[in-house]
């Protein structure tokens, strides 16, 4: 014996559309944040790769761009569903304002007795910083603005929908 529906609820009494939509959108917000971790990890690796075989200007400023691509992923981490370019601006922003804070001497200070605190923080304000970060970081917007929704990485189309085409 079947037991018939009323229209929009189910037998276990959930309403369609409601905890059956956000599985999708649940899953999809999982995948992008365990992608923008991977991100971090595979840019860490390759930030203190060159780091330990690198001297001088190339370590200087691709140390600079990953540490605004670093960011970038981040933003993705603490927010998955951010469009990239609002992702990239909320990125760049952070980079910006951690520079600008070195102005303060207290990340040099913190810098004098944590590796750590250098790494997260630097030491000394550079100019040349601040042009570089929007360079970490908008290869990426573009990437992410290129590639198809149906990869659920995609911040301008919503999941689920296929590109035009």
């Amino acid at each position: 014996m079947t037991l018939p529906e009323s229209p929009g609820v189910s037998l276990s009494g959930a309403v369609r559309g409601d905890s059956c939509d956000r599985l999708p959108k649940l899953a999809t917000m999982v995948r992008r944040r365990l992608m923008a971790v991977v991100a971090v990890v595979a840019i860490l690796g390759v930030a203190f790769g060159i780091r330990a075989w690198a001297d001088g200007p190339l370590e200087q400023y691709s140390g600079t761009a990953l540490y605004a691509s670093l960011s970038y992923a981040g933003v993705f981490v603490v927010w998955p569903a951010a469009p990239p370019v609002r992702a990239g601006l909320v990125a760049v922003g952070f980079c910006w304002a951690v520079e600008f804070f070195q102005l303060t001497g207290v990340p040099a200070a913190l810098s004098a007795s944590s590796r750590l605190a250098r790494l997260a923080l630097g030491a000394q304000f550079d100019w040349v910083d601040v042009a570089w970060y929007p360079v970490g970081v908008g290869p990426l917007v573009l990437a992410l603005r290129l590639v198809p929704a149906r990869y659920g990485i995609s911040g301008h189309r919503s999941a689920g929908t296929a590109p035009p085409g």
